[in-house]
């Protein structure tokens, strides 16, 4: 007997499409990027869970603040001059 898997593409699609998840991306690059950036100045690998928590306590407010800004601004209309 073989058994198929049904894959639910459809909402697969619509969670990759959807705002909170790009915002989770945007933030596990940043994460990433100090823990690579920490690691190289320490001379060893810091681990997801401490770049993460250090992360959080210096930079993610101002990161926040910073993005939600840059996207305010994204969605701004175009002003055309008369």
């Amino acid at each position: 007997m073989t058994t198929t898997s049904k894959k639910p593409t459809g909402s697969r699609e619509f969670v990759k499409q959807s705002n909170l998840y790009k915002e989770f991306l945007a933030e596990r690059e940043e994460i990433l990027r100090h823990k690579w950036i920490e690691s190289e100045r320490l001379g060893y690998d810091i681990g997801f869970e401490r770049a993460l928590l250090d992360w959080i306590r210096k930079h993610r407010d101002r990161w926040r603040a910073e993005r939600r800004a840059l996207l305010a601004g994204a969605h701004q209309p175009v002003e055309t001059k008369k």
